[in-house]
């Protein structure tokens, strides 16, 4: 199987943001928005050339279409957790739906505008959901006027911790077709069987993963994909590190709790029996004065 990561934005882009895999991107769209948003065919609006990104290689690289019927999308794959995503991910929208309006339109021609972001980390911190949909409502009466705004937030991680690591456990995450999709950039290093099993074995995965096994870079692209995978690594490294340090601390915090109470423990038993000074209690327990004296009005008032 091929070791390039589909997730790595510019691997995404040269997937589904090229002609001659529309049909992928099609596939990928249809599995993240309502029936009603549905995709017969699209246009890109920026196909996928990396000479667009050999003077900037920090550019983001996002996929820009518009169905037949008028609706404008703007897929994101996003690694990096930047401060104020939410904000940075309202101000694209609302580019995507600005920009339509050119010189000589009125605002008739303005057509809803769709933004998917697909995150390498958590930013809804309050739900375990992995696809988050949102919309402009009425607060009172839930009532969908704003129809234009639509936003998607996909979070990668989330779907990874449900679905587990082997091949068995993925197959039983599987419920739908963006599971599909999600399975194939998160998993694809164990979609190595052929044919591939119940429900992976569609003619779109099929052609994403021999798509993927092809895939070549030249010289500034694997500079972009490297710099984009050092960095994954990177965070990834840091993340690992400060979760065991997390644990380390809690442990010694517990133990540092544990001969606290332990002390006061003895403190009291030895207050209560009065045969010691606070002082010579407090060089028996090791706690100070401050705290013995906490402790000997707690007992006095029981």
């Amino acid at each position: 199987m091929c070791n390039i990561t589909p997730k790595i934005d510019i691997a995404f882009k040269k997937i589904f943001g090229i002609e001659e895999n529309k049909d992928l991107l099609i596939s990928l769209i249809n599995s993240i928005v309502s029936p009603e948003d549905q995709v017969q065919d699209l246009t890109l609006r920026n196909p996928y050339n990396y000479q667009n990104y050999i003077d900037d290689k920090l550019s983001i690289l996002d996929i820009k279409a518009q169905s037949l019927s008028g609706e404008i999308f703007n897929i994101e794959m996003q690694l990096k957790d930047d401060e104020y995503y939410e904000k940075r991910a309202l101000y694209y929208w609302s580019k995507l739906y600005i920009d339509q309006l050119t010189q000589g339109k009125n605002y008739k021609t303005l057509n809803k505008s769709i933004g998917i972001h697909i995150l390498n980390f958590t930013c809804l911190h309050d739900t375990k959901e992995y696809h988050n949909i949102f919309h402009l409502k009425e607060k009172r009466t839930n009532l969908h006027y704003f129809k234009d705004i639509e936003i998607h937030i996909i979070e990668l991680n989330k779907f990874t911790k449900q679905a587990g690591s082997t091949l068995t456990d993925l197959l039983k995450k599987i419920k739908t077709s963006l599971d599909i999709w999600l399975a194939f950039l998160t998993r694809h290093n164990i979609l190595d069987q052929s044919p591939l099993p119940d429900p992976l074995d569609t003619p779109y995965m099929q052609k994403a993963l021999h798509t993927l096994s092809c895939l070549n870079f030249n010289n500034v692209e694997r500079d972009i994909y490297e710099g984009r995978l050092k960095w994954l690594r990177h965070e990834s490294l840091i993340l690992e590190q400060t979760f065991e340090k997390g644990i380390e601390k809690g442990r010694q915090e517990g133990i540092e709790k544990g001969e606290k109470q332990k002390a006061q423990t003895i403190a009291k038993k030895l207050l209560k029996s009065h045969a010691l000074t606070s002082e010579q209690i407090s060089q028996i327990t090791g706690l100070n004065k401050a705290e013995i004296d906490v402790l000997k009005n707690s007992s006095s008032n029981l």
